[in-house]
């Protein structure tokens, strides 16, 4: 039988993005799925407090701890000085929910190019499992990451170049689906994080520089979008998915033949 998509084709990357997607959505709905999924629910978790922290550690200030609770939630404590500009408060609070979104696009780029797979995922275990050593302070931290970083280790090590790559990409669209799955907290001022009621992201970019935090919320929708669509519109191009040509000896003859 002859197969629907050509190998390495467009149609093939395309319907690997998808069946991703899909995983993304639809495992949560089937028996146990929802335990298969939670580990990589607290990843998601973690990519956005980590946009937090690391924000924070860019723009001079002090990163303290990450906290990831039972139901997916966390909390990003970082130290900050009583002279920081409103701006460096906004962009930390940005940090967060954009985070996802930029991991996501980076992944999903480095997809296109089969030489970053296995480094990637080496890069992406070696990552997270520093930032357990280094920020992680809660336990469903400290047993959900490390086992994710485990598994990322052995995919890099051991599995075939096609999984590696829809690993990536897989970890690229959940990346990129943080944003949707947050969508209520998104847009919402106040939010309840392990029992304590706060400002969410978006309420925090509010109250320092003023407009609604729905429209904080769309902007940053928007900024993920973008973001997203650049790198798939890049990782799908043809004629990166192309094989590159070739290299016949030199005493071999080429004839090409052209239409008229």
């Amino acid at each position: 039988m002859q197969p629907l998509v050509t190998p390495g084709s467009q149609g093939e990357a395309v319907g690997r993005l998808v069946l991703a997607g899909l995983v993304v959505v639809m495992l949560p709905a089937l028996p146990f799925g929802a335990y298969l999924v939670y580990p990589f629910a607290i990843l998601t978790t973690w990519f956005h407090e980590m946009g937090h922290g690391l924000t924070a550690l860019v723009l001079g200030q002090h990163f303290e701890q990450l906290l990831i609770f039972a139901n997916g939630s966390g909390l990003a404590q970082s130290q900050v000085s009583g002279d920081v500009s409103r701006f460096t408060l906004a962009a930390i609070a940005a940090g967060g929910p954009l985070a996802p979104s930029v991991v996501g696009a980076l992944l999903i780029l480095a997809s296109a190019h089969p030489r970053l797979w296995r480094p990637v995922l080496w890069l992406s275990a070696a990552v997270i499992a520093g930032s357990v050593a280094i920020w992680v302070r809660s336990p469903v931290g400290l047993w959900v990451l490390p086992l994710v970083a485990a598994l990322l280790a052995l995919v890099a090590w051991r599995a075939s170049p096609g999984f590696a790559r829809f690993t990536l990409q897989f970890l690229g669209v959940l990346g990129a689906m943080s944003c949707l799955r947050s969508w209520d907290y998104l847009f919402s001022e106040n939010a309840v994080i392990n029992g304590r009621a706060m400002l969410s992201d978006t309420g925090q970019i509010a109250a320092v520089l003023g407009l609604s935090h729905w429209v904080w919320a769309a902007l940053v929708v928007l900024a993920s979008a973008v973001m997203i669509g650049a790198a798939l519109k890049y990782a799908l191009a043809e004629q990166r998915l192309r094989p590159p040509p070739r290299k016949l000896p030199a005493n071999v003859l080429q004839f090409k033949q052209t239409k008229r």
